[in-house]
């Protein structure tokens, strides 16, 4: 790793910034399998963990927009540190509940709407943070330690919450997911940013000229309708479907491993990157993505752990490159005064079709098959990333000249 890419601890902000983000991190990544099996316990009905993921799901897609309102009026870092605390608290009572043996499936729908909740809130805030933080120069930098610390900790996440669901039940998994939200936000009270300038302009207005933005920017709108399918696919397939398929085959040690192996890719993909650029980052980052829906559709034919390891550190390595060319095509395209906003209506569409194919898998499953509904939406995931490189400005779109970036 280059001294360029280490520039960004330099800024004491960033060092507590990148310190809360670990932490956090760590719980995110067990907290999936921990949900998963802890549902699974309590019905096997594959619905019910749809149920579940889409009681998140809805409302962080209801209030998006909102979140990125809050987060271009109000200090980015007062938002994270209120919002992980109050999500640390909505998982720590869905851990009490599923450690004592009360946990009901409707408890954890209440639960998971609320933790979706907080999410919406605070994930523009998160993800428009970062140029507050470093100089221009160090954007690319910012986020390539970003992505190190995510994929690290994916590697190990998984599999920790795996054997934590086998030895002990999966409600100590969340248990530890509920204390890093706490501890994230305990990191993040010395990051202390100024209060953006005071709006004349009411929300509503704000939110017209955010979607304004949106509409009117092609590659933004494109790759982000595509990620609304994309992620449709690959939670109903992978989130949904996945633990069930993983239960009747390699079990929760195996679905672990699997998540570990493209955690493992996200962070040597990211090494790599420390090293290489892109002179069309969001073509290389959609071509990269292909790799994700060909494992996909392996997992449903072939559920091997054999076959599933290599293809998942491969989906890993597509990741790092598409969320790199993402993040930065972003934080150096669209001003930072609008850019929460922008995140919002990002993240609106990306997660705005994930409850269908929560919900409407495990119905699929259940009538289809398992596998073959699996193995369909990875043939799909393919057919949808070559389709967004129709976009000249996906294809075209190159990075900005060090030290320039959107203004004000």
């Amino acid at each position: 790793m280059t001294s360029g890419t280490l520039a960004p601890l330099r800024a004491p902000v960033f060092r507590w910034f990148f310190a809360s983000q670990g932490v956090n991190r760590l719980g995110s990544t067990m907290a999936p399998i921990a949900l998963a099996f802890a549902v699974l316990e309590l019905s096997r009905a594959p619905w019910a963990l749809g149920a579940v993921l889409a009681a998140r799901t809805i409302p962080l897609v209801a209030f998006l927009l909102i979140g990125g309102v809050v987060a271009d009026r109000l200090p980015r870092s007062l938002v994270l540190t209120v919002g992980n605390t109050l999500a640390g608290l909505t998982q720590a009572a869905a851990a009490a509940l599923v450690i004592s043996g009360h946990a009901e499936i409707w408890m954890l729908v209440v639960l998971e709407a609320l933790n979706g909740t907080l999410s919406a809130i605070t994930l523009p805030a998160l993800n428009s943070l970062v140029p507050q933080l470093v100089e221009g120069d160090d954007l690319r930098s910012a986020n390539l330690l970003l992505n190190l610390v995510r994929g690290l900790i994916q590697v190990g996440g998984p599999s920790i919450s795996a054997l934590l669901v086998v030895g002990v039940g999966p409600g100590w998994a969340l248990g530890v997911d509920a204390l890093t939200w706490i501890v994230s936000a305990l990191l993040l009270l010395p990051v202390r940013l100024p209060r953006p300038g005071r709006s004349s302009s009411s929300g509503w207005n704000d939110l017209r000229e955010g979607w304004t933005l949106f509409r009117t920017t092609q590659w933004l709108w494109v790759v982000v309708v595509a990620f609304g399918v994309l992620n449709m696919l690959s939670t109903g397939a992978i989130s949904t479907l996945g633990p069930v398929l993983a239960k009747e085959t390699f079990g929760p040690s195996g679905f672990g491993a699997m998540l570990s192996a493209g955690a493992a890719g996200d962070f040597v993909g990211t090494l790599v990157l420390t090293r290489i650029r892109f002179g069309r980052p969001l073509l290389a980052g959609m071509l990269a993505c292909v790799a994700t829906g060909v494992q996909i559709t392996l997992f449903g034919l072939q559920p091997t752990l054999a076959s599933q390891v290599p293809l998942c550190f491969l989906a890993g390595v597509a990741l790092a490159v598409f969320s790199l060319a993402w993040s930065v095509s972003m934080q150096e395209h669209i001003a930072t005064d609008k850019l929460a906003r922008a995140w919002s209506y990002d993240a609106l569409g990306s997660f705005v079709a994930m409850p269908v194919g929560q919900l409407l898998f495990g119905q699929l499953g259940h009538v289809y098959g398992i596998r073959e509904v699996i193995a369909v939406g990875g043939v799909g995931y393919v057919v949808v990333c070559l389709l967004a490189l129709l976009s000249p400005e996906v294809r075209t779109l190159r990075p900005t000249s060090p030290g320039s970036r959107a203004g004000p």
